[in-house]
């Protein structure tokens, strides 16, 4: 998934995007409204993560101007702000969830994780498909009862894979989910993940074919 996190605080917001690469998931930062808001009209995001303490535009005039627009990203309230009236205000504005700063890594994880489970296509905590599950929670890749040591790279492209079975995704959307404005993935990157993937689920009965000129989709020996 990739997320964009709105806060000012350099040092938080390079935590929080290193924790959320470190499991996997591409992250951007921003350090106001105005930059996310133009950031959010031109990319795609999963989840934004969003301080209220901002310069200029403050987190609810942002909210509140993303769900004016018709804008439905996922957005986790991240604030210093445990104030009821506030965490109140932020859920009636449209946030997803409201998590009060300090908190833990793994909680902010955990929100994640039920939030993905509250949206109209909810992804369950266990992903299978014929002979291989992906646990979210424990994020340990299996074939059957036998664990897969999958690099974060790896993983995040099996997850995307794996929530959408049977379907061709576009070699650009994969490159998309990947990457973030620091660190880039090329095409050619990609195709290197998918033939590591091949090999470690080969003898699942996995396949991961190349759809000529767009992309690749998974299939299995074992589902019809």
């Amino acid at each position: 998934m990739r997320f964009l996190i709105v806060e000012d605080d350099a040092m938080l917001a390079d935590g929080l995007a290193r924790t959320l690469q470190a499991a996997g998931h591409a992250a951007d930062c921003v350090a106001n409204a105005e930059h996310a808001a133009l950031a959010l009209e031109h990319e795609p995001f999963d989840v934004v993560l969003l301080d209220l303490g901002l310069p200029g535009m403050d987190g609810f005039d942002l909210l509140k101007r993303l769900r004016k627009r018709g804008n439905t990203v996922p957005v986790i309230v991240i604030s210093a702000r445990d104030a009821l009236g506030d965490r109140v205000r932020g859920l009636d504005l449209g946030a997803d969830d409201y998590l009060v700063k300090p908190f833990e890594h793994a909680e902010l994880e955990a929100r994640v994780r039920a939030l993905i489970r509250r949206r109209a296509t909810p992804v369950p905590p266990q992903l299978s498909f014929g002979r291989v599950s992906l646990d979210l929670a424990a994020r340990e890749a299996r074939i059957g009862e036998e664990r897969v040591e999958l690099t974060p790279r790896e993983w995040a492209l099996m997850e995307l894979f794996l929530t959408q079975p049977r379907v061709a995704l576009a070699k650009e959307r994969i490159v998309q989910s990947l990457s973030s404005w620091d660190e880039g993935v090329s095409a050619n990157a990609v195709e290197v993940y998918v033939s590591r993937l091949r090999a470690k689920f080969e003898s699942a009965g996995l396949r991961i074919r190349t759809v000529r000129g767009f992309g690749y989709m998974l299939e299995s020996e074992d589902v019809g």
